[in-house]
């Protein structure tokens, strides 16, 4: 699913091409087949319990984009950040935060991660460094450069992975920020995930230039294209680009191409494109399907194993599901409570 837009694409690398990819070893590709499934079953679930009115306000799932943070996970190192928007769930999933307190914190229970009071949208965890999970549209941005500046402060090789979608590209902030890293050559690398429809208008819409890769390039910020859809290709990006951040030289964007099989959130019938649209993709693209079939046809796996797998997560989906439903809610008092933390 590329972008119409081929405005200066001389200055654009697109990364995703299977003769360039480098293949992955027998663990790589169980790995990563286990991290998106885990991320899909989990969102399954959580569609489930949202139907069910266990999980209440918004809730956007990451149903189909799977393979961004967990290829681009593959190619982190221990300290870095990762900060997103609020289709968070697979991220935080990917860092390795609890399934249980994710879920938790989804029902608003005292075992989320933000002790119930977050919800969707709004959860942290210092331990994996996961700094949310951000509602406000763009403003993952700003911060991510904030946590880089820290790291280049600190003088460690740290960066800072930041999230945000295409049409968050569009907001104003967004490129205060890009100048702003690039004038202090900050270590954070830009992860536009451009699931083609922001909320509900799709990308020729809604951007004169739908190229969001070059939207660096008048702050001489870099920018690739990478197949979102292909795990080894999203490690691969992430590796080079990971390189470049540490050495020093700056900021970089990545262009994740990629797609959402659900709605913009749970309360998005998603009738602004077709159902033959969406069948396509998932039959000819879908992430996690494309490891299925080289694991099968390679003989790393059998389908007996993968089986085995998929029953696995499901029961830690399952766990985490009941954890969530019957642990308690808050307790009043929490209203109160870290609504400053001091300096």
């Amino acid at each position: 699913m590329a972008p119409t837009g081929t405005e200066g694409t001389s200055n654009v690398v697109t990364m995703g091409s299977n003769s360039r990819l480098p293949q992955f070893t027998r663990e790589e590709e169980l790995a990563a087949y286990r991290e998106m499934l885990m991320i899909r079953r989990f969102e399954e679930r959580a569609g489930q319990l949202y139907g069910m009115g266990f999980i209440g306000g918004f809730c956007h799932l990451y149903i189909g984009q799977e393979a961004v943070v967990v290829g681009l996970q593959m190619a982190a190192k221990k300290g870095d950040q990762v900060i997103t928007t609020y289709r968070d769930h697979g991220h935080m999933l990917a860092t390795g935060m609890d399934p249980k307190g994710v879920m938790a914190e989804l029902t608003g229970r005292r075992g989320g991660y933000s002790r119930g009071k977050g919800g969707s949208m709004h959860m942290f965890s210092k331990e994996t460094q996961f700094y949310g999970g951000h509602g406000i549209v763009g403003a993952s941005v700003p911060l991510g450069a904030g946590l880089a500046f820290a790291n280049k402060y600190r003088g460690n090789d740290n960066v800072c992975w930041c999230y945000f979608g295409d049409g968050a590209s569009n907001q104003g902030q967004v490129y205060e920020t890009f100048n702003m890293a690039k004038l202090w050559s900050l270590p954070v690398i830009f992860v536009i995930e451009n699931n083609r429809y922001a909320m509900g208008t799709a990308i020729e819409r809604a951007a004169a230039t739908t190229n969001f890769a070059m939207r660096g390039l008048s702050f001489d910020i870099p920018g690739e294209q990478v197949d979102g859809m292909d795990v080894r290709a999203c490690k691969a990006a992430g590796e080079k680009v990971a390189a470049y951040a540490r050495s020093g030289k700056g900021p970089y964007i990545l262009e994740m191409l990629t797609y959402r099989y659900r709605g913009h959130s749970m309360s998005d019938p998603a009738k602004y494109r077709t159902r033959e649209e969406v069948d396509k993709v998932r039959e000819e693209r879908d992430p996690i399907e494309r490891v299925r079939k080289r694991l099968l046809e390679g003989r790393i796996a059998s389908e007996d194993e993968l089986k085995a797998i998929d029953a696995e997560i499901r029961a830690q989906v399952t766990a985490a599901a009941e954890f969530a439903q019957n642990d308690p809610e808050p307790d009043p008092k929490e209203l109160w409570t870290d609504v400053l933390v001091g300096g």
